[in-house]
């Protein structure tokens, strides 16, 4: 019985529901018949009352046809501009103000791409080149210490990367002879790696003291060519002089541009350096003393 209670009470409630939505289906249609009822009365009654004029209905669909067209052109649908790199380059103003700069543009836009190229590839060489030194030293010494001992301590050198650790296997192979050796393997292992650090340096150095100087031999090229045509001109005004710097000091400006990012990059690579530079004679100290007191302890042992 309460099964069947159960099953009454839901079939009530459902088709309570589904009465509750045929009703309020056919108020919708009825209000939107009733609505378009009136439009359509309302329609009528003005087509009535206005005599309809044919020249106004054509000049306004020509009107509206035309506002279509160009509606959907401002939304990107009908027409679609893709500019590139160098148009966007042309419409900033930049070319204009290159070509404005003379002859002496090209050499500074030439010095640039080189610079860029060698901070780039600085960046990315330094980078491989950090190690943890003090998780290198760790292990070197352990392994050195254990039993493996010096060809252990050389296989951790060789399978880890860096200038560091290509000093210590320097050392490390020379140590079976003499501490003296180790040291001058290590010294000469040291050089290299610097050498190696330091490629590109003078590459910048010398772009940041070149583009100025190449920045102010443009602007003096330019100011002669001003005066020049200073004084070619019957009457000289303000405009023909101020146009006439302005193209001028555009090296100058240019020479700079270049000159400051160049010198930058220098400073900070050399002081990266300087750190390598430390921890290589850190990590040497380290492993020459570690190497005197094994040596030590297998005399006495003997």
């Amino acid at each position: 019985m309460r099964l069947e209670r159960k099953k009454f009470t839901s079939l009530m409630a459902v088709a309570c529901l589904a009465g509750v939505l045929g009703a309020t289906v056919f108020a919708q249609e009825e209000a939107v018949e009733g609505t378009a009822a009136e439009s359509g009365i309302a329609a009528e009654s003005t087509m009535e009352t206005a005599p309809m004029d044919s020249a106004a209905v054509d000049s306004a669909a020509v009107d509206s046809l035309a506002n279509w067209g160009t509606g959907f052109d401002d939304l990107g649908v009908v027409e679609e501009t893709e500019t590139g790199f160098l148009d966007r380059m042309a419409s900033s103003g930049a070319v204009e103000q290159f070509q404005k700069g003379g002859v002496f543009m090209w050499p500074l836009l030439i010095l640039f791409v080189i610079g860029v190229a060698v901070i780039l590839e600085r960046f990315w060489t330094l980078g491989r080149a950090r190690t943890n030194v003090r998780t290198l030293m760790n292990r070197v010494l352990s392994a050195l210490k254990g039993e493996g001992g010096i060809e252990a301590a050389i296989e951790v050198c060789e399978k880890t990367r860096g200038p560091i650790p290509a000093i210590l296997h320097a050392g490390l192979r020379r140590s079976t002879i003499s501490i003296e050796a180790t040291e001058k393997a290590i010294e000469s292992a040291g050089v290299v790696e610097l050498s190696f650090l330091e490629r590109g340096l003078l590459v910048l150095a010398t772009i940041a003291n070149v583009a100025p100087l190449l920045g102010f031999l443009g602007t003096v090229s330019g100011m002669v060519s001003a005066f020049d045509a200073i004084a070619a001109a019957d009457q000289v005004n303000a405009k023909l002089v101020a146009s006439g710097i302005s193209e001028a000091l555009l090296t100058t400006m240019s020479g700079l541009i270049v000159a400051i990012p160049m010198s930058i990059g220098h400073n900070y690579f050399v002081s990266q350096i300087d750190r390598f530079v430390i921890e290589m004679q850190e990590t040497s100290a380290d492993l020459v003393d570690t190497l005197v007191d094994l040596g030590v302890k297998q005399a006495g042992v003997e």
